[in-house]
């Protein structure tokens, strides 16, 4: 039997991101263990295995949640009828074993919450990450991702990794996705589900022939920053830091803030570094100022030079 749920999500942004929930579109919700609908709270509850696919992201957990509301504003009194055109989901809710997809671009996590108004979503539980078309995000606390804002945050014990394994660490990792240019959308072809006992499905349309992006378009870092414990490495050095601005573009990264060079037993100390993870080079800039350092002799690795601090003119 299959059940028939109907919603008007709002168009959300003029750009859509991979793993963006907050545009019009119809939403297919299935679930082996049923959907519940409870008018008094207006939410939609899908257990067991269960799957929402609405504008080319997919979001698979144990228990899926959709809160409705009316279009346009604060909660519509409670109905004996079924969710008609008239109301809007304004917030999702996953927990357990959660999955999130594009075509390029995967999050995962214990439990998310989306939140359409504020155009946010925000994972929390063990093992969070987020791969995108060039990059993969990790952290300990809560992994967020804005949409409208093009941006991800990750916290305690965050780290970004490019496919071509540079990597940053820090307390606390932001990072900002190029903007993709609007374009259609092309329709996907709906494939058979796989057979399962007893799946209960629900279909919430939205508006339809809405304008999107194809899924993942814009995913690609254009620049990361990082507070707190910052560490860079590359082949041969360790560079530490309090914050630290990197561009995935040029390859280089901005180190200030007690910064220490570390290679084997020597180390350079001083305020401000340059990073190019891509040649495997670090460098003190000390405009203006000094720089310390502590150099052992023979502590250097085969074919390496000790690393020289250059004050650069700025």
């Amino acid at each position: 039997m299959r059940l028939a749920l109907l919603f008007v999500l709002l168009p959300g942004f003029a750009l859509a991101q991979a793993l963006d929930l907050s545009r019009g579109g119809p939403t297919d919700i299935t679930a082996s263990d049923g959907i519940e609908w409870r008018q008094q709270e207006q939410v939609v509850i899908a257990r067991g295995d269960a799957r929402a696919i609405r504008d080319g992201v997919t979001v698979e957990a144990e228990r899926l949640l959709a809160r409705y509301r009316a279009r346009g504003g604060a909660p519509s009194a409670p109905t004996s009828e079924s969710p008609a055109s008239s109301s809007e989901i304004w917030r999702f809710e996953a927990d357990g074993a959660v999955r999130i997809s594009t075509a390029t671009d995967r999050a995962a996590g214990d439990r998310a919450v989306y939140d359409i108004d504020q155009a946010v979503m925000v994972l929390t539980g063990r093992d969070l990450w987020m791969t995108t078309q060039d990059s993969r995000i990790t952290a300990r606390d809560s992994l967020e991702y804005w949409p409208a804002r093009r941006m991800a945050v990750a916290r305690g014990a965050a780290v970004v990794t490019t496919t071509d394994d540079r990597r940053i660490q820090a307390d606390t990792l932001v990072g900002y996705f190029l903007e993709a240019p609007l374009e259609p959308a092309p329709a996907p072809a709906r494939a058979a589900a796989p057979a399962r006992a007893a799946t209960a499905s629900a279909t919430l349309p939205g508006a339809p022939g809405t304008p999107g992006n194809v899924p993942g378009a814009g995913s690609k870092l254009d620049r990361v920053e990082a507070f707190g414990n910052v560490e860079i490495r590359t082949a041969a050095e360790v560079v530490r830091g309090d914050r630290a601005v990197y561009s995935p573009v040029t390859g280089l990264a901005r180190v200030l803030g007690a910064v220490r060079i570390t290679r084997g037993q020597n180390q350079l100390n001083g305020q401000e570094a340059i990073v190019d993870l891509r040649a495997g080079t670090a460098r003190l800039v000390a405009p203006g100022g000094r720089v310390q350092g502590l150099i052992v002799p023979g502590s250097e690795q085969p074919g390496t030079t000790t690393p020289t601090p250059r004050p650069e003119r700025r």
